[in-house]
């Protein structure tokens, strides 16, 4: 049978279903990716937004921090009170006691000069005595301290400490006490040589001041 051309007879030909599928696939894809699109670039603009305020607020700091900088740089100079420096937990007592700490203090380091190269702590409190003005006792034995002057009942700044030793004894200028009440001794002959130490406080039998 021979083929009839529709075009020729006037009749139109039907539209292919399977195309207008595909167009409409096409659309809703593209709709589809541009909603994506979308909704992914207003997520990137929100998150950015606080990155953006945290380093608008740190830059903002940083600017009236230099801006302050500035500012102050070009003051003159605040002078700085130094606080003094004061003994830790003691005080003085009278112009003696700080004469003859002051006395002692300035023979720290020296070694045996004094007359006596052994068992010479006595001839150094004696020696300082005599520097403020005093008469010691005229002994080189430490004990005879304990009977010198006038006793107090605890360490004072400028008293003598008289102390136990083991095979004699031993005696120095009592400059202050740490924080325990153990007293701080300048005394000659230890070891060796004039040093300012804490003794503890249970060695010290007698603190005596110089009349």
């Amino acid at each position: 049978m021979p083929k009839i051309d529709r075009e020729l007879l006037g009749v139109p030909t039907p539209a292919r279903p399977y195309l207008s599928d595909i167009s409409l696939f096409v659309a809703w894809l593209i709709a589809m990716v541009a909603i994506f699109a979308v909704v992914f670039a207003l997520a990137s603009d929100a998150n950015a937004r606080p990155l953006n305020r945290g380093h608008h607020a740190r830059s903002h700091a940083t600017y009236h921090h230099h801006q302050h900088v500035r500012h102050h740089s070009h003051r003159a100079p605040v002078a700085v009170r130094a606080r003094r420096a004061e003994p830790s937990a003691f005080q003085s007592f009278g112009s003696f006691g700080s004469s003859l700490v002051e006395a002692a203090r300035s023979q720290i380091g020296n070694g045996a000069i004094y007359g006596r190269a052994t068992l010479w702590c006595a001839r150094f409190v004696n020696t300082i005595l005599a520097r403020v003005g005093h008469t010691g006792t005229g002994s080189d034995r430490a004990a005879s301290f304990a009977k010198y002057g006038t006793r107090v009942s605890g360490p004072q700044v400028g008293a003598i400490a008289v102390m136990s030793r083991r095979g004699g004894g031993h005696v120095g200028v009592v400059s202050g006490t740490d924080a325990k009440g153990n007293p701080i001794v300048i005394s000659g002959n230890s070891q060796g040589r004039v040093r300012e130490t804490v003794y503890p406080a249970g060695r010290v039998y007698a603190y005596v001041l110089p009349n």
